[in-house]
């Protein structure tokens, strides 16, 4: 059986996957109405953005790890002019696959 989603794309036809298909995907998995897994995926990902603006690593067994790193300031060129050009110090996001992520990953790409 072929697993279509809500637009009727096979999931090989997906380019990029959207919140709307997590939420059909949930959906489809969980049998909860489409309000209750639009209200949980929106939920895991404001806890997952509260916990970075907090400064806290986001470790997702199996998936992988976010975390927020301090880049100092710097001195850059500007790309167009050449001219040096003071970076300020920022927050970045940086995720980490995991290995099994990555394994996956590579081995469906082969």
């Amino acid at each position: 059986m072929v697993r279509r989603d809500q637009r009727g794309r096979t999931l090989g036809e997906l380019q990029t996957l959207t919140r709307a298909d997590l939420c059909d995907a949930v959906h489809e998995e969980v049998g909860l109405s489409r309000q209750e897994c639009s209200s949980m995926v929106e939920r895991t990902l404001e806890l997952i953005v509260e916990s970075l603006e907090q400064g806290e690593t986001v470790k997702l067994s199996g998936f992988g790890v976010f975390q927020v790193r301090e880049k100092r300031a710097r001195m850059g060129r500007n790309p167009k002019t050449g001219e040096p050009a003071a970076i300020n110090p920022r927050r970045v996001i940086s995720f980490r696959a995991s290995q099994i992520m990555k394994s996956r990953v590579h081995g469906a790409g082969a």
